[in-house]
């Protein structure tokens, strides 16, 4: 039973598997919002160099709809606006996960040398001792 980990470092090991699987999500959820927000102020950027009376489309699906220029502008800018929000949120929540995942690995280490209260040491435990017999 000696290479038996105890319960409580059992469940924070899964703890820190749930919060990087986590961490990964929302990375992956903010690299999608980030090059939806550059695409789109891309767009945005183009459009203030057309005419205001230049003909526009809006993509609907499959299809590609008439638009008018103001109207292309202000979804636009509604939609890169409520993307830098949703950038920032996913930020805020990638340092949050991030934070969490630091602290509870400090809780592990410090278990796991013997320093983490009642139970961490004792018998057969993980660090060297002047009883290791040889």
């Amino acid at each position: 039973m000696q290479g038996n980990l105890p319960p409580e470092a059992q469940e924070k090991i899964e703890q820190l598997q749930d919060l990087q699987d986590s961490a990964q999500q929302v990375a992956a959820q903010k690299q999608q919002a980030e090059s939806t927000l550059t695409s789109s102020q891309t767009a945005l950027d183009e459009l203030d160099d057309l005419d205001g009376d230049a003909t526009m489309y809006r993509e609907v699906g499959e299809l590609l709809i008439e638009t008018e220029y103001d109207e292309a502008k202000d979804d636009l800018e509604d939609k890169v606006s409520s993307l830098e929000v949703r950038v920032e949120t996913l930020q805020k929540q990638e340092d949050r996960v991030r934070e969490q995942f630091e602290d509870l690995q400090s809780e592990l280490q410090e278990m796991l040398s013997g320093g983490g209260g009642p139970g961490a040491g004792g018998p057969g435990g993980m660090g060297p001792g002047p009883s290791a017999g040889g």
